[in-house]
């Protein structure tokens, strides 16, 4: 990591839950219609048990690249909730763990997590057949009461970056436009750490997916440093009808597909009009999207602006994903690239090579079925991404885009270097 006089890395704030994870066998099937008929006995193999959710994919794929990290979330003293200290405190076995034995009298741990007597804890039954994809069934529990009182401002103003994961699925996060949002990261931004928010689809037809969410971006966004969704994510929150549009559309292909170089260009302007300094467009297989501000900008970015400033300003790249020949899950595939983004630019790394870090940890995650085993070390993802290992082919129609041969990146028409 680049020298810092900060005790954190990063702070990562948020959804937590519980996952349970069937392993289902090669059928063929191509469709859940296929596999789920009534009555049927589904056969299935060995089960993995994982914590889920960003506080968990993204602070512990972090934690294995290096970082120094604390957790804050919030889950309640039943099963779940045990069994998510317990998973948590397995892994950092052995290391500097951010869970502490010692509580205050509010109920908190001293490094964040919020054990609240009476909450239920949140879990998740994630079905992913191969061949199809996955359906998560997902209780949010306690993270629809997480708030402001649940983050340890004391410990955001030792971070050097501050992470918060799935607002839409925490119910006081989004409702009121997302005011209770808002007052985290304007306090969080008042501590001078960086900020930095991730999102989650929601469902449409949820009461979560029937929100406002271009309001709430604009409420939130203006504290937000480091804006992180999917594609998938922008377009429904910021153009939901043209979102409706491809989804009825893409019926026989992939939604990402539908989603061209000025689609990418045309919503990432529009998302840093309302603040960020840095937007992503993750986008699954078709690898990593990112835009950045010019360099006045990038100066506002608190504590832990980029390393080199000349590197990050006014750049428009998408980065192609790295082959894989096996998918086990991509379950955590967004939160483990976020991991391995956040740990290069920690790192000093330029944009080219932090973009190849986070398709490498993304590559990382989908071979194995839960979100967190299958990150490496930053040594050798470092090895990985030095490798040069092969790519997906991705191609981009609209003009003004170049492919950068040597690199093996495409370069947007708002890309200083193009």
């Amino acid at each position: 990591m680049v020298k810092s006089d900060k005790k954190i890395d990063v702070v990562v704030a948020g959804h937590i839950c519980f996952d349970v994870i069937p392993r289902f066998p090669k059928t063929g099937a191509k469709s859940f219609g296929e596999l789920f008929v009534p009555g049927k006995l589904v056969n299935v193999g060995e089960v993995v048990t994982s914590t889920g959710g960003p506080v968990s994919n993204t602070g512990l794929g972090l934690h294995r690249l290096g970082a120094k990290v604390e957790l804050m979330a919030k889950i309640g003293d039943d099963f779940f909730g045990k069994a998510i200290l317990d998973k948590l405190k397995e892994t950092f076995k052995g290391g500097r763990s951010p869970i502490s034995a010692k509580k205050e009298r509010t109920g908190r741990t001293l490094a964040g997590m919020h054990v609240v007597p009476g909450e239920q804890s949140s879990y998740t039954l994630a079905l992913a057949p191969p061949g199809i994809d996955r359906i998560f069934l997902h209780n949010p529990g306690a993270n629809n009461t997480f708030g402001l009182e649940d983050i340890n401002f004391d410990l955001v103003k030792q971070a050097r970056i501050f992470h918060l994961g799935y607002p839409p699925l925490m119910r006081r996060l989004y409702e009121n436009e997302g005011a209770e949002l808002a007052r985290i990261f304007k306090k969080a931004k008042e501590t001078g750490v960086t900020t930095s928010l991730d999102v989650s689809l929601p469902d449409p037809a949820s009461d979560s997916g029937k929100q406002d969410w271009d309001k709430i971006l604009k409420n939130v966004l203006p504290f937000v440093d480091i804006y992180l969704p999917s594609v998938e994510e922008t377009c429904f929150m910021i153009e939901r009808d043209r979102f409706m549009q491809f989804r009825e559309g893409s019926k026989d292909k992939d939604l990402l597909d539908c989603f061209e170089g000025e689609d990418m260009s045309r919503m990432s302007a529009r998302l840093m009009s309302y603040g960020p300094k840095i937007v992503s467009l993750k986008s699954g297989v078709r690898g990593f999207y990112l835009r950045t501000a010019g360099k006045k900008e990038l100066e506002k970015m608190g504590w832990t602006k980029p390393a080199d400033p000349d590197n990050w300003a006014g750049r428009e790249l998408w980065e192609p994903s790295y082959r894989v020949e096996e998918v086990a899950s991509a379950t955590g595939a967004g939160d483990s690239a976020i991991a391995g983004f956040l740990s290069a630019y920690l790192n000093g790394k330029s944009v080219e090579v932090s973009l190849k870090y986070a398709c490498t940890v993304g590559a990382q995650n989908v071979r194995v079925l839960d979100a967190v085993s299958g990150i490496k070390s930053w040594k050798e993802t470092t090895e990985q991404v030095e490798a040069k290992l092969p790519k997906n082919k991705l191609e981009i129609k609209t003009t003004g885009w170049k492919y950068n041969e040597p690199e093996r990146f495409w370069q947007g028409p708002n890309d200083k270097s193009n």
